[in-house]
């Protein structure tokens, strides 16, 4: 197959090109280091490309920003894809209120670019979209929670696998960030119910691995372990440090993309975390850290919560494993956690 990846230095686009590269298959990559401009030379993919080069799958990297509405249209008529996995985002809340129209340009605007670029050229071909759990706002936060030593939790036992795809996505606070990524998911949906085009809109919780480029104002789990080694202080933001994420590796998102690519099906929406069994706080992290590696996190305590942020945010997983049932969680949180530890070490000592 030949497979563009959009976003293919970051996280979820770097483990497509590994997994299906080691399969393979031919990517094209789509990656403009924007991560870059959005948040310094902590947010800087460079170094996950040089590896991605140098590592020998048939990798194409075109230095292209998705903005560019002709230049995706040519994209397209040049390799003609016959899948694409769109991971390419802007995706702090912080910023999106300070450059709003990047931020929507960006999640958007390039989002339909590639859609209407893949219907008038592949358009048979699965289009999969990296959403996130933010396209709900903070309707989770009006589930009734139950506040327990070191985490929130919900109340009620139908609550208890999580949120699922019927929690409404309007009328609720967002962030300009998730109304650019809820604009973008629902644009998806109708390409593939109104033209019926096989796309799927992936709803991830936190997703994490040790290629995480974590920054302050993105990758909760990548930036408190390298917080936590390096010896920087860390700030918890609101909710006494008991606000909880579900944490899902990398490769289990692109498992779950493989899964659809091979049976897809027009306008799917999938909620894709860790699931319950991954879930953890901020405080809870912190000691797991600690139990896991002897790094004590030097932390201050912020009153003043993240606009829109969840409180008790877990991804109920039974539609996703419904649909492709050969698809499960195969990375623990402990697991992710003592690699994410493991890396960056190796970084701290190079």
């Amino acid at each position: 197959m030949k497979i563009l990846v959009t976003g293919s230095s970051g996280l979820i686009g770097s483990e497509a090109v590994r997994y299906f590269g080691n399969l393979g298959h031919e990517i094209i990559g789509i990656d403009n280091n924007l991560r870059q401009y959005f948040f310094g030379d902590g947010g800087d993919t460079t170094w996950n490309l040089r590896l991605l080069q140098n590592e020998g799958y048939k990798f194409t990297h075109l230095q292209v920003d998705i903005r560019d509405r002709l230049k995706v249209m040519d994209i397209y008529r040049q390799y003609k894809p016959d899948a694409t996995i769109h991971c390419a985002a802007q995706p702090s809340h912080d910023l999106a209120a300070k450059m709003p129209f990047d931020d929507f340009d960006t999640n958007a605007v390039g989002t339909i670019n590639l859609l209407e670029a893949s219907r008038q050229n592949t358009f048979d071909s699965p289009f999969i979209y990296m959403s996130t759990n933010k396209v709900y706002g903070d309707a989770p936060n009006e589930l009734p929670l139950t506040e327990l030593e070191k985490r929130w939790d919900y109340s009620l036992t139908e609550h208890y696998n999580g949120i699922s795809e019927e929690c409404r996505i309007d009328r609720t606070k967002h962030s300009l960030f998730g109304a650019s990524k809820a604009a973008a998911d629902i644009i998806t949906q109708e390409y593939g119910l109104y033209f019926n085009m096989p796309t799927a809109c992936f709803r991830g919780g936190c997703l994490t691995g040790p290629s995480h480029s974590g920054v302050e104002l993105h990758g909760f789990l990548s930036y408190i372990v390298k917080c936590a080694v390096i010896g920087k202080q860390y700030t918890i933001f609101g909710y006494k440090g008991k606000q909880v994420r579900d944490q899902i590796h990398s490769e289990d998102v692109i498992k779950a993309f493989e899964s659809f690519m091979k049976n897809p099906k027009p306008g799917g929406v999938y909620n894709l975390g860790g699931g319950r069994n991954n879930s953890a706080s901020i405080l809870e992290t912190i000691d797991m850290i600690y139990e896991m590696s002897g790094y004590k996190l030097n932390y201050k305590y912020d009153e003043t919560n993240r606009i829109g942020d969840h409180i008790c945010y877990i991804s109920d997983l039974t539609k996703i494993k419904t649909d492709f049932p050969e698809w499960d969680i195969r990375h623990s949180l402990e697991s992710i956690v003592k690699s994410m530890i493991e890396a960056e070490v190796n970084r701290k000592n190079k």
